[in-house]
Order: structure tokens, then C-alpha cells, then sequence
């Protein structure tokens, strides 16, 4: 018997008016819950994060005041592994929205079958009006702070939004020197030097391009040719332009915080890569028409991938899209309410906890090199990393088809019966 709904769903903690993106996550486990059959019996777990950590993040600034930062780390379910889960520096971080990538990262990594839980971190700060030693001594003293609980088989951080490779060793080191050995699979995204991976710096915008090649294939949708929007032009977005590129597509449009480009012909997307390297705007490309920020979502196209923010596709902007494929590589991008606005229109949506799984994926390779001290080549990488999230995709494109509901409900089917199973069989203790 499925226990009924209890009030507590919602955490004590957060206010109803506050929810923010932990309610997305509540309302999709609700959608899901019908499908679980005699698992449903756990379903409140997933409800429920194990263990979240507020913490005190002071530093010492370079004119000698003392700031201080609220930092964040939650880990929502270990049932089949240790926590993984990147760490975003940026001003507008949330407990709400840390507690709902942790839940994120539960259901993505068991989508794909990789041998861990979900946990995500984040400090509350702007990286943009802190110098690099200010930041480092950011980085290492929320180090310190959730120390405590993270660890090669705990939980392992790993890049985010405004956080990267340089930030990565920083981390490791300063759990290393608290622990007094050098600790190299504490983290995931280091500098290859450090024991990082080959492949990772790509590998969330390859997994985005394999899954929607896939998704094409089903549609008998040709890539040359097509033409695709990428909103967010960081390290996935540049990525997952590149791989489209490459393969023959049109890259039309792209936005990012300095404002929106398009081409019908296609954009020089080196020469986007080139202006961000040199510090310009992508609004500085010649040959590129600037439009308003807004009017990104009128663009057609055949390949829509918001890769930027949470809650960027809403009930507001869902019913202009004109795509064909909405390929996820952000983490929710999409409201529930604009979610059944696209499937109402025919708009195939990929979910984030598909589509950009090729992150961990390859997380989850430079853990297992760090562990056995043999690394693999960059070729080996990608074959495997293909593999993984092509076979995941045929699994999930079969449950969506034989349950007659969508992609984004079919991976929490697969993934949360993975998740809930695991429950079951390790049981509860005491």
C-alpha cells in the first residue's frame, strides 16, 4: 500500500512561497509515483533529502573586511552510492534550489546506471566582484565547512555554474590537507595534471549532442542542415555548438547574459568562442543580427537547447516555441505547466536528467581512474561515454512509448524504480 501524502513533503524549513524549484521536483515525483507499483510503498524518500548542511562561509577580503557567505550542501539520496553532485558559485543560489539539482542528480545518475546517489552544493556569492585570491579562500573554507561529509566514498563534488577545473583543485587540495594524504577522488572535473579525466571538459555538451541525435533518429529528423538555438553559452552551450556544428547542423541562434545573436545561415561559432576567450560580448560577432532577449523563443528551429538556467520555459513563453526537439542541457529549464504545453503541441522534450548526464558520466570514469591509478585515452572515453547514454536513451524511449507518457516521465520511471529498489532491498536500519 502506497502511504498517504503527508504534510511534511514540503520541509518545515521552507515556507510554501518558497519552494522554488524543490516544488518542480515534488510535483514531477507526483507524476510519477501511479507508475512505481509496489516501490511506491518508499516513494516518500525521495520526498525527503538525507542530509542537508548550512554553512558560515567568512573570508578575510583583500582590504581587510570580513564577508560572509552562506554556503550549502545536500545530499538527497545515497541508496545506491556515494553523493555526486557539482558546486555553483553564484548570488542568486537557493536552498531551495540546491535541495531540487541534489534530487536532480539522484534521478540522472540512476537514469544512466552509474553507481551513485544525488547531492549538489552551492556558496551564495557573485564570483564576478571577487578577486582570485579572494575567491580561492571562498572555495577553500566552504571546503572546510562541508569537509566533514564529502569524501571519495561520501560524496564527491564536482564543477557547476561558475565554478570550474582551477576550483576543483583548490577543493582537493584543501580536503587533502585537512586529512593529511592526498585524496585525489574527492572531486571530479580536476585539471587532468591532478588526476582529471580527458573528455570532461566536453563531456555534458557530448552527451546533450548524443541523446539528440538519438531523439532524431526516432523523428527521422537529419542533423545536417538542421537548425539549432542554444541559450547559455558556457561550457555546455560552446560544447553542444561545436558537436552540431560538426556534424553539419546551422547553430542560428544564441543567447547568453550579454544579449542574443542569430544568422539564419548559421553563426561562426569559433569565432563566438574566439570573442569569449578575448572577454567580448557574442554580441560584438560580425555577420550576426542582435534581436531582443525575449524574442529567442520565436525563433524556429529544429534543435532548442536551453542550457543556462533553472526555470528559463514556462507557462509564459512555452506555447511560442517553434521546435521540433527540445534537448535539456540545463538543469530545469522547464516548468511542469510549460512541459505539458510543449507535449500538448508535439514539442519533443529531452529531459535535463537525460540530456546532460554525459557530465557525471564521465565524473563517474575519472572517479574509477582515480581509484586505479590507470587512465584512459580521450578516444576510449568518448566510445564509452556514447555508449552509456545511447543505450540509456533507448531504454528510457522505450519505457516512454510502452507507458504512452513522456521522455521526462519515462527516465523518473526508470530511475526512480532503480532508486527505490535499492531502498527495499538494503531495508531500514534500525
Amino acid at each position: 500500500m502506497i502511504p498517504h501524502e503527508t504534510q511534511h513533503a514540503i520541509p518545515s524549513y521552507l515556507s510554501k512561497d518558497h519552494i522554488g524549484a524543490w516544488g518542480i521536483f515534488l510535483q514531477q515525483v507526483e507524476r510519477v509515483t501511479p507508475y512505481l507499483g509496489e516501490l511506491g510503498y518508499w516513494v516518500e524518500s525521495l520526498k525527503r533529502p538525507k542530509r542537508i548542511l548550512i554553512v558560515d562561509v567568512p573570508i578575510k577580503m583583500d582590504n581587510g573586511t570580513v564577508v560572509h557567505y552562506e554556503g550549502y550542501r545536500v545530499q538527497h539520496n545515497t541508496s545506491r552510492g556515494p553523493g555526486k553532485g557539482g558546486v555553483r558559485f553564484h548570488q542568486d543560489v537557493t536552498l531551495s534550489e540546491v535541495m531540487a539539482l541534489s534530487a536532480w542528480m539522484t534521478v540522472k545518475n540512476a537514469a544512466i546506471g552509474v553507481p551513485f546517489g544525488g547531492a549538489k552544493g552551492g556558496v551564495r556569492c557573485d564570483p564576478r566582484d571577487l578577486s582570485m585570491a579572494e575567491l580561492e579562500r571562498v572555495t577553500r573554507r566552504y571546503t572546510s565547512e562541508i569537509g566533514f561529509i564529502i569524501g571519495p566514498d561520501k560524496d564527491i563534488p564536482a564543477p557547476d555554474v561558475n565554478t570550474n577545473e582551477r576550483i576543483m583543485a583548490w577543493m582537493m587540495d584543501t580536503y587533502s590537507v585537512n586529512q593529511g594524504r592526498t585524496s585525489t577522488g574527492v572531486v571530479t572535473g580536476k585539471p587532468v595534471s591532478l588526476g582529471g579525466s580527458l573528455g570532461r571538459h566536453d563531456a555534458t555538451g557530448r552527451g546533450v549532442f548524443v541523446v539528440g541525435r538519438a531523439a532524431a533518429e526516432k523523428l527521422n529528423l537529419a542533423i545536417r542542415g538542421a537548425r539549432v538555438c542554444v541559450q547559455g553559452f558556457g561550457n555546455v552551450g560552446t560544447s553542444v555548438a561545436r558537436c552540431f556544428h560538426n556534424a553539419g547542423a546551422r547553430i542560428t541562434t544564441v543567447q547568453d547574459v550579454s544579449g542574443t545573436i542569430h544568422n539564419d545561415r548559421g553563426l561562426d561559432i569559433d569565432a563566438l568562442v574566439g570573442l569569449q576567450a578575448s572577454g567580448e560580448p557574442i554580441t560584438a560577432l560580425r555577420e550576426a543580427e542582435t534581436i531582443e532577449n525575449d524574442n529567442f523563443w520565436d525563433v524556429p528551429s529544429e534543435f532548442l537547447i536551453p542550457a543556462a538556467l533553472e526555470q528559463q520555459i514556462t507557462e509564459r513563453n512555452a506555447g511560442r516555441i517553434q521546435t521540433r526537439i527540445l534537448l535539456e542541457g540545463a538543469n530545469g529549464p522547464t516548468t511542469p505547466e510549460a512541459d505539458d504545453i510543449l507535449n500538448d503541441r508535439g514539442v519533443l522534450v529531452v529531459p535535463d536528467v537525460l540530456a546532460n548526464a554525459g557530465g557525471v558520466t564521465v565524473s563517474y570514469f575519472e572517479w574509477v581512474q582515480d581509484f586505479s591509478s590507470f587512465f584512459w585515452s580521450e578516444e576510449e572515453i568518448n566510445r564509452r561515454l556514447d555508449g552509456i547514454m545511447a543505450d540509456a536513451f533507448a531504454t528510457i524511449w522505450e519505457t516512454s512509448r510502452r507507458e504512452k507518457v513522456s521522455l521526462r516521465t519515462a527516465t523518473f520511471i526508470v530511475a526512480c524504480k532503480r532508486v527505490l529498489e535499492a531502498r527495499q532491498l538494503r531495508g531500514l536500519y534500525p
